[in-house]
């Protein structure tokens, strides 16, 4: 389905905040070594996820807003547990977290319209939908991985299955992008190369650890 060109450069914009949030979080690991989860990666992944709600309902594109509201509210769960909202207004915290809400609103506001719209798309087969439904949905299963792992430790931590997840659901996204004729989504995914070299540092990290685990036992 073609859309206004406006509507690709909101979406390449969200895109974009993704790419940027990700690629000072490799920075910072590379510097240090180690997968690192700075606080800037999670302001940008809320900003992102706002513009990429909208792209998704200017797209029609049902895939892409359940993709954004898996992973919504973890962004601002690591926000909080590192004290950022702390430096923000409260009523832009509200507005924040009230942002779903008001999608979830238009929807049932004319749900018929919405399944004839988003769910009965001729542009998007259900087949098609379905797969990219479960690619944004093993995409956005890595922040639940996170979240889990992260809680369990009281802290915000970005593990190895993160990157798992992350490299799976980026292909299947990719190939969903490339198939829909959706150069946002395709392009859009080109962060797979940082989320690969997370994955490999984790790999390392995690052999470190065993390593000292076992000496300290000898």
């Amino acid at each position: 389905m073609d859309s206004p060109f406006w509507v690709y450069l909101l979406g390449f914009a969200g895109m974009g905040i993704y790419g940027v949030r990700i690629l000072i979080q490799w920075y910072l690991s590379e510097k240090s070594h180690q997968v690192e989860s700075p606080g800037i990666y999670w302001v940008l992944s809320s900003i992102g996820a706002v513009i990429l709600y909208v792209y998704g309902w200017l797209r029609k594109d049902f895939s892409i807003i359940f993709g954004e509201s898996v992973g919504y509210y973890i962004y601002m769960w690591n926000i909080g547990i590192m004290g950022l909202y702390k430096k923000v207004p409260k009523f832009l915290i509200v507005v924040q977290a009230l942002f779903p809400v008001l999608i979830l609103a238009l929807i049932a506001r004319d749900f018929s319209t919405f399944v004839d719209t988003f769910l009965h798309n001729e542009d998007v087969p259900l087949g098609l939908l379905l797969f990219g439904v479960i690619g944004q949905f093993t995409y956005e299963m890595r922040t639940v991985y996170q979240l889990v792992y992260s809680y369990k430790r009281h802290r915000s931590i970005l593990p190895l299955g993160h990157w798992v997840l992350g490299v799976i659901g980026s292909v299947m996204i990719i190939a969903y992008g490339l198939v829909r004729h959706d150069w946002v989504l395709a392009i859009g995914q080109f962060s797979i190369v940082f989320t690969v070299r997370n994955l490999m540092l984790s790999i390392a990290e995690s052999r470190q650890t065993g390593l000292r685990e076992d000496a300290e036992e000898d």
